[in-house]
């Protein structure tokens, strides 16, 4: 008996058994949601069978690849100047790193409403608006250095708003150009964002020993406008958004949804941790602060790496199972490898397994996301899943300088580290769980369609 299946790149007519047992080994790429489809369902069918899967949607996708160099760049960099910051005394690694993930943290507080603002203002438009508060509060910020609140107003939420704007726009338009090459799109746009946090590093350390910090924050926002308003300007829609509704509370009625809304809310706690920590941590083992902008550096490079071989396996193997193999390897390298990285060679394969899975999760969630509703229905589910991660962007680096402040402080030695990473490795072990289960429940559904 035939069966039909919508697949995340076509929909096909199941006719033999055989063509049913393939399907089922590529169960991530089934539809995760078990209802009818509606009139936004179905405007995002349609749209999907026009996608080009190239054209101008390569210029869109290199566009964004430049947004993502300074929005996720700057994020990722923020250990290097947080580590100058404390050494100001400005404040305390741990109140520090709440500035940095406020910032993060805007992507899940304003997910819902950047999902409408796109939808009022289109993509264009919230991109240069993102690009300008991004590069704006990077500016201020040199202005407010000396001040921990004035550092909470423009690096912590100018900029923040600026980056949920930013993250919406990359995460919601690579599927109106891209279907069956969507997962290499999403990873070319997100190794932006590591290539650029690597390359930031070292400009930032060089800027903090040659200009001093206020003047380190105030270049690279001024490069930021320079460089990423153009960029903001060549991205637009391919098709109109349409209208729909800010929540769908209906989706949290299929368990998978769940389960991979809970994945990413357990997952962001540990992510910010590596970036965030590791000029402290360097500094521990007394080595220079070249070095630690050094491992920031080559973290991010791998993350780079990380999002564009996501990006291959989320086509070939599928979404679901490739972020399952990256959330495995983040636990796994935090758990066993970062705890006993007490010179310069532990830690750096420590850092390049670390970073390869931390990229790999940011450029498989909007392919999973896209592929499961539609280019039509991505903003708001997009907007809902990162909502999720909220707490953990907010409060999962903090959690770790509070954990290290308690054991000693960095001046302690890598002994006082412990506990934090610890804490880390074990929520990324506990999100890898989940996403194995919403593996495990999506090949049932499908065996019982069968």
């Amino acid at each position: 008996m035939s069966t039909l299946i919508q697949s995340s790149t076509t929909s096909v007519e199941l006719t033999t058994q055989a063509r049913a047992e393939e399907r089922l080994h590529r169960a991530d790429r089934a539809d995760l949601s078990p209802l009818e489809p509606d009139e936004t369902m179905q405007a995002s069918l349609a749209a999907d069978s026009e996608v080009p899967d190239g054209g101008y949607g390569w210029v869109v996708i290199f566009s964004c690849a430049v947004i993502t160099w300074w929005f996720i760049g700057t994020s990722y960099s923020w250990g290097v100047l947080q580590a100058a910051l404390v050494k100001d005394g400005v404040s305390s690694s741990s109140t520090l790193a709440f500035v940095g993930s406020l910032a993060v943290a805007c992507i899940s507080f304003l997910g819902i409403l950047n999902a409408r603002l796109i939808r009022l203002l289109g993509t264009r438009m919230c991109a240069m608006l993102g690009v300008a508060l991004l590069g704006t509060g990077e500016i201020l910020s040199g202005f407010a250095m000396k001040s921990i609140g004035g550092l909470f107003v423009t690096a912590g939420a100018v900029m923040g708003v600026g980056i949920s704007l930013c993250f919406m726009v990359v995460s919601v338009i690579p599927a109106q150009y891209f279907k069956t090459k969507r997962g290499i799109a999403n990873g070319i746009v997100y190794a932006g964002g590591g290539l650029g946090g690597a390359v930031i590093s070292f400009i930032a350390d060089t800027l903090l020993q040659s200009t001093g910090t206020a003047w380190t924050f105030r270049i690279i926002g001024l490069i930021t406008l320079a460089t990423g308003l153009p960029a903001a300007y060549f991205i637009k829609e391919r098709t109109p958004i349409p209208k729909a509704a800010i929540i769908e509370w209906n989706l949290f009625r299929d368990p998978r949804f769940t389960l991979l809304f809970l994945a990413g809310a357990i997952a962001t706690f540990p992510l910010l941790v590596p970036p965030f920590f590791l000029p402290l941590y360097t500094s521990s083992l007394n080595m220079p602060s070249s070095v630690g902008a050094g491992v920031v550096a080559a973290f991010n490079f791998s993350s780079a790496l990380g999002r564009l071989m996501c990006g291959f396996c989320s086509d070939s193997l599928g979404p679901l199972n490739t972020l399952f193999v990256s959330l495995l390897l983040s636990a796994v390298s935090m758990l066993v490898l970062w705890p006993v990285s007490n010179s310069i060679g532990p830690l750096v394969a420590f850092v390049i397994i670390n970073g390869v899975s931390n990229g790999g999760f940011f450029s498989t969630i909007p392919t999973v996301v896209g592929n499961v509703f539609g280019s039509a229905r991505v903003s708001v589910a997009m907007g809902m899943i990162v909502t999720g991660w909220a707490g953990g962007y907010l409060l999962g680096a903090p959690i770790a300088g509070y954990i290290l402040d308690a054991s000693g402080g960095e001046k302690d030695g890598i002994e006082a580290f412990r506990p934090a990473i610890f804490y880390a490795g074990s929520l990324a072990l506990t999100a890898a769980v989940l996403a194995a289960a919403i593996r495990l429940k999506t090949e049932m559904n499908l065996k019982k369609r069968l």
